[in-house]
């Protein structure tokens, strides 16, 4: 009976467009629609199919602002069981390993943890490198970008998809794992599930419950800053090339000074 914990994180939709804070140049979360990550989600249902078939428990764990909650909501919605909502206004500007502390100091609250599921990165920061942290911090085997995941036993098995092949890799239970794209396809939410994530249980936390100082997170204490940035400058007009019987060599030349070919 596996307790699995599922890293979430709601993200700008891609769809929408999105920008920096002029003042600190932090991810302007408001100017954009939010949503659940959609790796995230694959990590949801892995955790799901894991739990119908070990009769396990999934709780989902959240560092993020208010609105946040929607993302949690979703998770549950799809059948995790509770969820741990980090929410505090110290973490604003956090960088990966301030996250990753803030995390493994969230897991730390949950008993008797075997298994941390999360995806392989997140788009809105494309870092990739949380798992890993995570699994450090926590002393765990890590087991990373995974196209299928078994439990068997006390052991945790994955088959990981890379440009070469296939690898497989076993370790022992607890351990962390990050999924990769291709590991499933998500499940809708059903009514059924929406109506019954209103009452599950959601615990928030700040950092003082995480027993960390809110000097040591947040964007003054972050390893790395942006210290300047600007917006993507418009795109250009293309050139038009009329065929004239020289269209083939104008368009090699302008390839070429493009440096494409």
């Amino acid at each position: 009976m596996p307790n699995i914990v599922v890293l979430v994180k709601q993200v700008p939709d891609t769809y929408s467009e999105r920008r920096l804070n002029d003042g600190d140049h932090t991810l302007d979360r408001d100017s954009a629609d939010a949503v659940l990550d959609e790796i995230n989600e694959r990590a949801v249902e892995e955790a799901l199919q894991i739990k119908e078939a070990h009769d396990g428990e999934v709780t989902v764990l959240c560092l993020g602002p208010d609105r946040a909650t929607d993302a949690i909501r979703k998770a549950l919605s799809m059948g995790a069981d509770k969820a741990i909502h980090v929410l505090d206004d110290a973490v604003h500007g956090s960088d990966m390993l301030q996250t990753a502390k803030i995390l493994a100091a969230a897991i730390g609250t949950v008993e008797d943890v075997d298994l941390v599921i999360a995806g392989n990165e997140a788009s809105d920061g494309s870092g990739g490198a949380i798992p890993a942290m995570l699994a450090e911090l926590l002393g765990y085997p890590q087991l990373t970008h995974a196209r299928e995941v078994t439990i068997d036993g006390t052991a945790v098995k994955v088959t990981r998809e890379t440009e070469e092949g296939l690898t497989h890799l076993e370790a022992s239970l607890p351990a962390v794992v990050s999924v990769a794209e291709k590991i499933n396809e998500p499940r809708y939410p059903s009514f059924k599930g929406i109506m019954a994530a209103k009452k599950k249980p959601v615990e928030t936390l700040g950092i003082d419950d995480l027993g960390l100082d809110a000097g040591d997170v947040g964007l003054d204490s972050a390893w790395s800053t942006v210290l300047e940035a600007a917006p993507k400058p418009p795109r250009e007009a293309g050139q038009r090339v009329e065929d004239d019987g020289e269209g083939g060599a104008r368009i090699a030349e302008y390839l070429v000074a493009q440096k494409l070919i």
